[in-house]
């Protein structure tokens, strides 16, 4: 796309006070958005009328624009907007697609097959567990990983995912150019560079309780489910789910403790019907999905030959990710990719406290 084009979807996008339906509303009427900057004004008022007309044509966003429009220039970083083929077609199903997409690292993925995992930013350790090991074992099944890159369930989704050498998208509710928690800086960092960040926020766009819902709506559009896994009453990640129902997409929760306050809204969620989750077969199952695992390679583990070493280190006696990294000799992602094909062939269990134990085949 030339800079000139680029300029005219900026500068649309930018306009105050035109929001997603008015933008898609003069798209439809005029095509590409030179067409609606060179339409006449009786044509333009036709459409949107005048108070948004005014808006349209009196807004001076040329600062804004000439920022944005450097965005692509740099190493891995591209804008995509609705009319180019790298849009993600999911989001086409949507009601309100965004007009534009500010993306880093691989944009390849937006069209990939993805499933959402979201939930609590003050999760349960087991809740970080079973955020990780799902990830992982989705990802290995060959799906893209989509979260919010907030704390907690969200964050571990994305580590998961990279642990187990798959992909992952993170949708922000900030300009692409901040990191929102600081926190999760270094997160950012590797999901930039080895997967995919996401916001459809115009550059140097602060933290706002308001954007949060709006990139919601995303992370449930571009995928074919959303996993909840802890979530309070009151949490914006039902606000995910509610959003994926009301699109079209499949809905899982994984259930806790009657006691847990993280675990209330995942069961009020199976109370009005999404699916109850145990394993990540039960989510593949659901979805029809034929595993496309990512090779041996791809991830450095040598086919089976790491299982038979760590089957007899382990024993039948529990014992944590340390403890075997220090009996093997081996590290702890590599570990921790193994253990999760073992978990998934029923030859370990994982117990509370990040331990494992062998089981006896019957």
């Amino acid at each position: 796309m030339s800079s000139e084009s680029l300029s005219s979807w900026l500068r649309l996008t930018l306009s105050s006070g035109i929001g997603g339906e008015t933008q898609r509303k003069l798209l439809a009427a005029f095509g590409l958005p030179e067409a609606i900057f060179s339409a006449g004004l009786s044509a333009l008022r036709g459409v949107i009328g005048d108070k948004a007309c005014k808006l349209l044509l009196d807004t001076n966003n040329e600062t804004a624009v000439a920022t944005a429009v450097q965005w692509p220039n740099g190493n891995d970083q591209f804008i995509v907007t609705l009319g180019d083929p790298e849009y993600p077609q999911s989001l086409l199903e949507i009601a309100d697609p965004p007009i534009l997409l500010y993306v880093r690292g691989r944009p390849e993925l937006l069209n990939c097959p993805v499933l959402s995992i979201v939930g609590s930013r003050s999760p349960t350790p087991q809740g970080v567990l079973n955020a990780e090991r799902f990830a992982a074992a989705f990802s290995e099944a060959g799906l893209v990983i989509a979260s919010g890159m907030a704390l907690g369930i969200d964050a571990a989704a994305h580590r998961g995912a990279l642990l187990a050498g798959g992909d992952t998208i993170a949708f922000v509710g900030t300009g692409i150019d901040r990191v929102y928690p600081a926190r999760n800086r270094d997160l950012a960092l590797e999901i930039g560079s080895k997967g995919c960040m996401v916001s459809e926020f115009p550059i140097g766009t602060p933290v706002s309780a308001a954007n949060f819902p709006r990139r919601n709506r995303l992370i449930a559009g571009i995928s074919r489910g959303v996993l909840v896994i802890e979530a309070a009453v009151e949490s914006g990640s039902l606000i995910t789910a509610r959003l994926a129902g009301e699109q079209g997409r499949d809905v899982f929760a994984i259930p806790g403790s009657i006691h847990s306050p993280q675990s209330r809204g995942c069961h009020q969620l199976i109370k009005q019907g999404a699916k109850l989750v145990e394993t990540a077969q039960d989510v593949l199952e659901e979805l029809s999905w034929r595993f496309q695992p990512i090779t041996a390679e791809a991830r450095n583990v040598e086919g089976d030959g790491i299982h038979d070493v760590l089957l007899p280190l382990m024993g039948f006696e529990p014992c944590g990710l340390d403890e075997l990294a220090s009996r093997s000799g081996l590290a702890t992602d590599l570990l921790s990719v193994a253990l999760l094909h073992l978990e998934l062939d029923g030859r370990i269990a994982s117990l509370p406290g990040g331990r494992y134990q062998r089981i006896e085949p019957s």
